[in-house]
């Protein structure tokens, strides 16, 4: 009840285009780390918050101020915060998170160990700009202007950053970090 009541509050406090945005369904893109009710695009992995699987049932129901409201499968209410992707409008960053159809299909059809590292949220070299934002979420826009970039910036936590090197061939030819970060994040 108090969401919703948030939800309304914050919906009233919209221009009027906001209104108008799409209402994706779905499933989530990616492996998503939520405190309970509020997942951020940075996707920091902190000790207090749980992993959303990819392919977790979702349901865009609304929109706030920076904050797209999501029912998962599972009846909880998440609000998926773009904390660090402000540049990109509302409709498409919830169209980014909730895809039509479930990566968990595409999961599948990958080598077994490509597999293990997407769904533990690792990255190991040879994986494609697909599967490491399977694995460890979208980067941020505010640091990652162009998905297609041949470097992609992350965070593991806000000390704990790591680069993810493509190769020409678009898959990750290196990952660039501190061994810490690299003991958590990188499968070899």
């Amino acid at each position: 009840m108090r969401f919703r009541l948030v939800a309304l509050c914050a919906a009233a406090l919209l221009p009027a285009a906001a209104w108008s945005q799409p209402m994706p369904e779905g499933f989530l893109c990616c492996n998503l780390r939520t405190d309970g009710k509020w997942i951020s695009d940075i996707n920091y992995a902190e000790s207090h918050k749980r992993v959303i699987p990819l392919g977790t049932p979702a349901k865009v129901t609304g929109y706030g101020r920076y904050r797209v409201f999501v029912d998962l499968g599972d009846g909880s209410k998440q609000a998926l915060g773009n904390d660090y992707s402000r540049d990109m409008e509302l409709g498409a960053f919830a169209k980014r998170y909730v895809w039509a159809e479930d990566p968990k299909k595409k999961l599948a059809g990958y080598p077994a160990k490509q597999r293990d590292a997407i769904t533990s949220g690792r990255i190991m070299k040879g994986m494609t700009r697909e599967q490491v934002l399977m694995a460890v979420g979208y980067p941020v826009s505010s640091e990652n202007a162009h998905l297609d970039a041949k470097v992609w910036r992350l965070w593991l936590s806000s000390f704990a950053e790591f680069q993810v090197v493509f190769g020409d061939d678009g898959r990750v030819n290196e990952i660039v970090t501190d061994p810490a970060t690299r003991q958590q994040i990188a499968i070899d």
